[in-house]
Parts: C-alpha cells; structure tokens; sequence
C-alpha cells in the first residue's frame, strides 16, 4: 500500500516537473563542471560586473563552472564574432559562449542562425518565470523568444531628479519640453546609438505617435516619415535648451548618471527603476533623488542571454543562465545596495524561504512601488531602434 503511494506521489511530481529537468538536467550539470565560460556582456557598469564576478563564484562553488566575463562596449561586438565564425565555417568551438543581449541583436542572430538550439524552457529554474505576469520574459522587442534566450533581469524606464531641488518634475512629454525650454542646460540624454539614449527616443515616439500600435510592425518606408514628425519636431524644440546647447551628449547611462550626481543636469534617466536607490546607498547620489514616470507608462523589457549555435561550452552555459534564474541570485540582483534590477520571477510561485528573501529587501527610498511605476510600455519593432538611430546621427550627431 505504501509503495502504491509513493508511486502515485512521485508519478504526481514527474507531471508538475517542467520538460528537462531532472535526468536531463545532470547529464548537464555533469558535463558542465570543469568547463569555462566566456560570457560576452557589456563592461560599462562597475556594479554589474561585480555581479557577474559574485555570480561566477557562485557557479564555481556549486557547479565546478568557471564563469569569464568578456567586457564588451557594443554587444554587436559579440554578434559580429560569431558572424564572422559562421561565415568561415566554424560550427564549434566558438569563442562566445554565452551573450547579454536585447531587442535587434536578438532579432539579428534569429534570423541569421546564429543562436543554439532552444533551450530556456528546459532549465530547471524556468518553472519560477513569471510568464503571464510579465510577458516581456518570452517577447523581446517584438519578437516572440520560443526559448532561445532566458531572461534574467527586468527594466522599465524611470526618470530621476533630486526632490531637493525640484519639487514637481514634468510628468508628460510636453510638460518635460516645456521644463526644458524654461531651465537650459539641465537636461540632456546618451548619444545614440547608446542603448538608453535611443530608448529615450523610443519613448518620445511612443508617446507622440497617433497610433503607437503601428510600432509594433517593421518600420515601413511609405509612413516612416509621417509617424516619425512628432518625434522630430520634439527634439527640434528642445535640442537648442540642451545641455551645452546640445552640442555634446553624455556617452552612457553611468554617464548620464554622473551628470546627475554632479548637479550639472536636475533630470536623468535610467532602465533600471533601482538604480538612484542603489546609487545611494552606495554614495553616489544625494539622499533626496527621487524617481516618476510619464504618464500613461514608460517602455519596459527583459534583459535575456543566449548561446551562440557554436559556443564551446554549451553546458556550461545553460548552467549559468539557470543559475541567474536562481532565487537566491535573483532576490540578490534586486537588493538596492546590489543592482536594484526588478526580478523575472513569480514571487507567488516560490518556496516560502525564498519568497521571503524578497520580502526581507529594503527597495530604498527612490524606487517607486509597483503600482506606482504604472503599465510597461512594450517596446517598437527592433528596426525602429535603427532607423532613428541612424537618423538622429544625420540630424543632431557629434562626435563622442
């Protein structure tokens, strides 16, 4: 009687139990262990990379994996070495096993078979995924992921300014412009092609756009020039009241930042609704920066990695990116004093011991609540980021 029982228990547990786990799964793990990783991620932010390094202890201590970031200042950098591989006939043993990437690069190496089998779905922590609650985990720009990449941290844009200052900052696109005109030099956004500057463009145009479903399609040529004036028109107005009068941009986000810290700028931005929290906590902002979004919401995503088709340790890989799914690393990534990145995960889904992991965070006293961050904007099609990208270049560019 009692076997029957167990029996049926452990049948009940293999039906709960997502496809790959299990057996699978330490065919991998096994596999896995001695293996080095190269993961190409972006190196421009000391917090993050501490991350990664904390991360690559934790896989060396659990898995036996070494985790190597590789530095990179353009994620294209990455995509155009495997290109390259792909081009000359390399099939395995690439040199990039494992990618941060987004959005076009995303798009770019899908259409190009350039990414692994899928294989996100089959990690044992997937089963943590908040899927239905945040559907930017399994859409990237557009672009349905069918497991291909895994998500790992979320982003929304959240506006920055120090309330010691600034007692009632712009909540709509023209209320920032008219700030703007009112208050030169204290304003400005990343040069694109920069990541958050071209998203600040995005926002702009969404929330300008007669119609802003229509981001949601491949850019057309006929209506380019139409749905795009708005946003045009905008940067007309604004870039003369700039700061330097528009003629110079900060590169990145933590330049951004430093402007802010600095009080040359009174509004920044960020993709990361923790980062003035953790800024700081760790000193670097004044205790009175506060964040707001615009009204009617602000664009959102997930951060996602990926296996190149050739990468030469695949297993070792898959560990990694189910090791970021972990609960433990998640509740990790979101403490202010950390990262401060929102998690992929179904707080509701997890044991106890590690929902309270995130219950126990102090989020700090600059990032907003979930309710008060309001809706997630999606983002447009990948070829709009190009496209404004190049012609923002042709209309306002300098040199960095």
């Amino acid at each position: 009687m009692i076997g029957r029982i167990v029996a049926s228990a452990l049948a009940c547990l293999a039906a709960l139990a997502p496809a790959g786990w299990a057996g699978d799964w330490d065919a991998v793990l096994a596999e896995a262990r001695g293996q080095t990783v190269y993961w190409h991620a972006w190196g421009g932010d000391p917090k993050i990379n501490a991350f990664i390094d904390w991360v690559g202890e934790q896989a060396e201590a659990r898995h036996g994996v070494t985790l190597q970031q590789v530095k990179l200042a353009d994620t294209t950098d990455a995509v155009a070495r495997v290109l390259a591989e792909k081009q000359a006939g390399r099939t395995e043993g690439g040199a990039v096993d494992l990618i941060w990437i987004n959005g076009e690069n995303f798009a770019a190496m899908k259409a190009r078979g350039l990414l692994s089998a899928p294989f996100a779905e089959s990690l044992p922590n997937w089963r943590f995924v908040h899927v239905t609650g945040k559907p930017a985990v399994v859409t990237d720009f557009t672009e349905p992921t069918g497991g291909l990449e895994s998500p790992w941290a979320m982003a929304q844009l959240v506006f920055e300014y120090d309330s010691a200052r600034l007692a009632g900052p712009p909540r709509t696109l023209d209320a920032l412009l008219d700030w703007i005109r009112a208050n030169p030099g204290r304003f400005t956004y990343p040069q694109p092609p920069d990541y958050l500057g071209t998203t600040f463009l995005k926002q702009v145009l969404i929330g300008l756009a007669e119609d802003p479903a229509v981001l949601q399609k491949p850019v057309d040529p006929a209506s380019y020039d139409r749905i795009t004036a708005p946003l045009w028109q905008w940067l007309d107005a604004a870039t003369p009241h700039l700061w330097r009068e528009g003629r110079a941009y900060p590169a990145n986000e933590p330049a951004l930042g430093q402007l802010l810290a600095d009080g040359e700028v009174a509004i920044a931005f960020a993709f990361n609704p923790g980062r003035a929290s953790a800024a700081i906590a760790a000193g670097e902002l004044a205790d009175s920066v506060r964040t707001f979004v615009l009204e009617g919401g602000t664009i959102g995503n997930a951060s996602f990695v990926a296996i190149p088709f050739n990468a030469a340790h695949e297993a070792g890989a898959k560990v990694i990116a189910n090791l970021l799914l972990d609960p433990g690393v998640q509740a990790r990534a979101q403490d202010p004093a950390v990262l401060g990145f929102q998690t992929v995960l179904d707080l509701d889904a997890l044991p106890e011991a590690d929902r309270a992991r995130f219950q126990a965070l102090d989020l700090g006293v600059a990032t907003l609540g979930p309710a008060e961050l309001g809706p997630a904007l999606l983002e447009p099609h990948a070829s709009w980021m190009d496209r404004i990208a190049e012609d923002w270049t042709r209309r306002y560019g300098t040199a960095r």
